[in-house]
């Protein structure tokens, strides 16, 4: 648990608290996932929602590794590999994918923490590791549907020409009006996500500082 939790201050750090992550920060996060994989392998970790959410969120840092490979796969392969605007996008979408899973997957940690302090007995019926996986699940899906529209867009403007009244032209602007609302909304989403989680964990730590004052005195 000690190593969890070690693994889960580092993922806050580099998806709720720096305001975007860097080379140090996520090379961490991925040793810190790998050993978080190893780690759930082992016969000694109780199968809880927690753990559901703390896996799914370590393989979400596959996301980046496949980015990292792809990237250096184009770098030594240069001419003979031409970087297309659908393998750009790609590249970039893959780590979207990967901050916004990661956030909301923590989010998730964060209101479970916060059942269990304050509504341990209430909220059993919630805390199963089936409605973890399926909450693990949906996230990837919408998470998966936002990046494909994404990458729509951004293909869809690299191949566009002059303008016409082709129909090409409407669906152009029909993405693009799509994709920067989505923008928008994971901009807005993370905002109120990092908000949520600090109060959450100051209600926590709190509440967990009173409980300590009063068995002492």
């Amino acid at each position: 648990m000690k190593d969890f939790r070690r693994y889960l201050v580092l993922k806050y750090i580099q998806y709720l608290v720096l305001s975007s992550s860097n080379a140090v920060s996520t090379l961490l996060g991925v040793l810190g996932s790998g050993y978080v994989m190893l780690i759930l392998q082992s016969s000694r970790v109780s199968s809880k929602s927690t753990a559901v959410f703390i896996s799914s969120l370590a393989k979400a840092d596959l996301l980046i590794f496949v980015s990292a490979v792809a990237e250096l796969f184009l770098w030594s392969s240069g001419a003979a590999a031409p970087r297309t605007a659908f393998t750009s996008a790609l590249l970039q979408n893959l780590l979207t994918a990967n901050t916004h899973i990661s956030a909301l997957l923590l989010s998730c940690v964060a209101v479970e923490a916060y059942l269990i302090t304050f509504l341990p007995t209430e909220s059993r019926s919630l805390r199963t590791v089936r409605n973890a996986g399926l909450t693990s699940r949906a996230i990837w899906l919408l998470v998966a549907a936002e990046c494909a529209l994404l990458q729509a867009d951004d293909v869809l403007k690299a191949s566009s020409t002059s303008p016409s009244c082709s129909p090409g032209v409407w669906l152009l602007h029909l993405s693009s009006g799509a994709a920067a609302l989505l923008r928008a909304l994971s901009y807005l989403l993370g905002i109120l996500l990092r908000i949520v989680n600090v109060y959450i964990y100051y209600k926590i730590f709190f509440s967990v500082s009173n409980r300590s004052a009063v068995r002492t005195n």
